[in-house]
């Protein structure tokens, strides 16, 4: 063989690595809108792909794993919140709540925005006893409109209904805190809140001098009493805004 055949063989070779290479790293970047594809990036040039890998592996409870994963996430991109947030989440349930805080700590500190970050430090808190801080968390997701209605239903019943005093009051203090809360806070509390619990931060705002809309509280009323026909939360709601909308209590009666 020539030298100049053994040159052209090398270049072609080099030529296919260059574009092996490179649809590897385009699937590894298509991997994150397209989780079904991260298996077929190698572990080592995972970067992207290595999300939804740790995803599976906390979705499948395979704590080890996940735990592993995470780590690994971590170390290829320590910068985005949500790659910290997954670790602590496999930290967590991993049973190990002293590095989840620490981790979550720091995942707030990079970005309060990701949803994620919100969402961890809300199971978190509500693991420790921490009411206030969960409800803090939960009104943070509550303003997203991205945040998926079911998701805010199951984090409501833990944050605010049966014994979660604390949270509605601090839920209360937000509301009569912001007035840019007023509309978000009717249209959609009575949709993923529990209703007693929705009814009780309304009524409760309403003392403390909220300025609802009369029209808006209509709506809720027929949300809660649509929710829960049963229950007297509706009407209870419409007791407590007699005074700033006094149709409200006459066409409940």
């Amino acid at each position: 063989m020539t030298a100049r055949r053994t040159v052209q063989i090398v270049w072609i070779a080099a030529l296919a690595a260059l574009a092996i290479l490179t649809i590897l790293l385009q699937l590894d970047y298509m991997a994150r809108r397209s989780p079904a594809l991260a298996p077929a990036v190698p572990q080592f040039l995972r970067s992207q792909a290595q999300v939804p890998i740790t995803k599976s592996a906390l979705k499948a409870n395979d704590t080890a794993r996940a735990l592993a994963e995470a780590r690994l996430l971590v170390q290829r991109r320590p910068l985005p919140a949500e790659n910290l947030s997954l670790l602590a989440i496999a930290q967590a349930k991993a049973d190990q709540a002293p590095a989840a805080a620490r981790t979550i700590q720091l995942a707030g500190q990079r970005g309060w925005r990701e949803p994620l970050a919100q969402e961890a430090v809300l199971r978190l808190a509500l693991e420790v006893g921490n009411q206030p801080e969960a409800a803090r968390r939960y009104a943070a997701l509550f303003l997203r409109e991205s945040t998926p209605d079911p998701l805010l239903e199951e984090l409501g019943r833990s944050v605010l209904g049966g014994s979660g005093k604390v949270g509605r009051d601090t839920l209360t203090e937000i509301v009569v805190g912001g007035e840019r809360w007023h509309t978000i806070f009717l249209r959609r509390g009575p949709k993923v809140m529990p209703p007693a619990a929705f009814a009780a931060i309304a009524a409760e705002s309403l003392r403390r001098g909220s300025a609802f809309d009369c029209g808006a509280l209509a709506q809720s009323i027929k949300l809660l009493t649509q929710r829960d026909a049963g229950a007297d939360a509706g009407a209870a709601l419409a007791s407590a805004a007699a005074a700033r909308c006094p149709k409200l209590n006459r066409a409940a009666s």
